[in-house]
This record gives structure tokens, C-alpha cells and sequence, in this order.
């Protein structure tokens, strides 16, 4: 799969002077929200990710998203791979949470599934929050994997459909050229 044609097909792949969640500013960005909107794209993201899962041998019982912009993701993966989603969302604290009606089993096992990481830090709440219940995460399963190194992610297993680099900066660390540009959160 071609994820960066998919994200340019949606109108998804944007360039200008980005404000990341993660604080970080970049001169591109990718929307996933744009390409989730359409279940054509998100079929075919969702199968990918399940088939790549297989691919590799990866077994879990559960795929988990973060909220929001991991629940449908989560959801079109487990249909492919066959088994429920379910997601965290964020607990007022800094951190996520399940939701209380979905239930975790001591020992069961799961993939967390993201759209784009770029230092991995949202996912990682999300399975921290899986795994304070219990849950032990096989993977983290990912559209496309932007992180410049490995970080707060190591020791867990990545399978991503596609590995690109776009330039980050830190608040401090921007070039001239792209403070220029008009910033935009995201």
C-alpha cells in the first residue's frame, strides 16, 4: 500500500508550519482524520493493518485505539483481523483510561492501534491504561511511523504500514523559514 498516495488521494497530506500534539512543529502533516472520514480508504487502511498483523505472525485478542482518533482506526483493524476493539480515552490527568464497559481479562492480549506516530506518546497511554487492567500488549500496529528514534516505544514490538520522515522541531528549535509560515494547530 502506497499510504502516502492514499493520504494525498484523501487531500490528506498538508504542507506548511505545523503545531504537533506532541509540541513539536513540522513543515508537513498528515490528517488522518481527512482519510478516515471516507470507508473506501478506511477499508483498505483497516484490512492492511490486519493483514500486516497476520503477516507477522502477531496473535492478540483485542485491538485498542486511543480516543478519538484511534476508535475507528481500532475498529475497521479488528473487523479485518477478527476479533473486537475497544479504546481509552483520556482521564483528566494527563494520562487514558477504558471505559468502563469494556472489560479487560488478566493476561489478555492486545495491539494497540494508531494512526500516525511522531514520538509515540498518545499510544502509549493508551496501552499503559490497557495494561493497568491487566492487559499485555503484543504490539503496537500503526498507519505510519514518523518517529525520528524509537523513544518511549521501546520494548514494545511495531508493525506500521509505512516508516516516513518529516523534519520535527521543538518551540526552540524552529528555523527561521518555517516561523515565517503561519503556524497551525493541529
Amino acid at each position: 500500500m502506497d499510504v502516502l498516495a492514499l493520504y494525498r488521494e484523501a487531500g490528506a497530506y498538508h504542507e506548511g508550519h505545523f503545531l504537533l500534539a506532541s509540541g513539536r512543529h513540522s513543515p508537513k502533516f498528515l490528517q488522518s482524520t481527512t482519510v478516515l472520514q471516507y470507508p473506501r480508504l478506511t477499508e483498505q487502511v483497516g484490512r492492511a493493518i490486519a493483514q500486516k498483523l497476520r503477516g507477522e505472525g502477531i496473535e492478540a485478542q483485542t485491538l485498542v485505539g486511543p480516543a478519538m482518533g484511534g476508535v475507528v482506526l481500532a475498529y475497521e483493524a479488528a473487523r479485518h483481523y477478527g476479533t473486537r476493539a475497544i479504546f481509552a480515552e483520556k482521564d483528566g490527568q494527563g494520562g487514558m483510561k477504558v471505559r468502563e464497559a469494556f472489560t479487560v481479562t488478566p493476561g489478555e492480549t492486545f495491539v494497540a492501534v494508531e494512526d500516525v506516530l511522531t514520538t509515540g506518546g498518545s499510544v502509549l497511554k493508551a496501552v499503559r491504561a490497557v495494561e493497568a487492567l491487566g492487559g499485555r500488549c503484543v504490539a503496537i500496529a500503526c498507519i505510519v511511523d514518523r518517529r525520528a528514534e524509537e523513544g518511549p516505544l521501546q520494548g514494545y514490538r511495531l508493525v506500521s504500514l509505512s516508516r516516513l520522515h518529516f523534519d520535527t522541531y521543538a518551540p526552540e528549535e524552529v528555523p527561521e523559514w518555517l516561523a515565517e509560515r503561519p503556524l497551525q494547530e493541529i
